[in-house]
């Protein structure tokens, strides 16, 4: 393996973190402000990008680095390396509630493809770039834009996504169809389209937007039950409007009731 060994553990149900075991002198990388607690002996660093172009020299980092910001992600990452002796612990906690899935790279061929915030950490070596959409029409209505992040090398590696995360093996020619929020990544043998929602009702009045997203095998798809940007449109649709509040919240007048107050 050219990537570092890492042990670990997922903690806890639906507000998970993921607790990496490090040997002396392992390395792991992460988001930047994903770190929840570390051992002592930890060694702390922040560099350009994801680290694997250490002798590409000052522009070659700063490329490495610039791409990062083309997912929405920061210029720089955070390296945590055991510096003692024995072994040591540095966790990592998702920014929102969900689910933490562990990516064995070198089972999964080397190589998956996920929408652009869902990578927490991984083992040193492993490369975290960028994969630009080839179909127009997957760009522009794929719900990830032409841009997805693309992580690559034989460690381990691990996502976050919303609510509850479904696996699924897809066999050659097998096909099926995702809401695109829900979709959180997919091994490089998967092929992802886009498709429009049969019928001008169901598109117009269905709820599930103009598209789905069409994946078909050979593959793994990861799928995620409550994207983000769902649970933020429900929040900012229920949050009480500039210095009002909700007086009917929980009375049986509900939504009577705050016609009638005026709010």
């Amino acid at each position: 393996m050219n990537d570092h060994e890492v042990d670990y553990r997922i903690i806890g149900e639906e507000m998970q973190c993921v607790e990496i075991e490090l040997d002396p002198q392992e390395t792991v990388i992460a988001e930047a402000g994903a770190m929840m607690y570390m051992s002592d002996a930890i060694e702390m660093h922040t560099i350009f990008g994801d680290g694997t172009n250490q002798d590409a020299g000052f522009l070659g980092k700063l490329w490495s680095a610039g791409k990062r910001v083309l997912t929405g992600e920061s210029l720089f990452m955070t390296t945590f390396t055991n510096g003692g002796h024995g072994k040591k612990h540095v966790s990592f906690a998702s920014p929102y509630p969900g689910k933490i899935v562990a990516l064995d790279l070198a089972v999964l061929g080397g190589k998956v493809i996920c929408q652009k915030d869902a990578f927490l950490c991984a083992a040193k070596g492993v490369a975290i770039g960028i994969e630009f959409s080839k179909k127009i029409g997957r760009g522009l209505f794929g719900g990830e834009g032409f841009i997805m992040q693309r992580i690559e090398g034989d460690g381990m590696a691990f996502l976050h996504a919303g609510g509850t995360i479904v696996q699924r093996e897809l066999q050659a020619g097998e096909s099926f169809r995702v809401d695109t929020g829900c979709l959180v990544g997919f091994t490089q043998g998967v092929n992802y389209d886009i498709k429009m929602v049969p019928g001008i009702k169901n598109a117009i009045f269905g709820g599930e937007g103009l598209f789905f997203a069409q994946l078909s095998g050979p593959g793994t798809v990861w799928i995620q039950s409550l994207p983000f940007s769902r649970l933020a449109d429900r929040i900012i649709s229920s949050a009480p409007r500039m210095g009002g509040n909700r007086k009917g919240e929980g009375s049986i007048l509900g939504g009577l009731g705050d016609l009638l107050d005026g709010d």
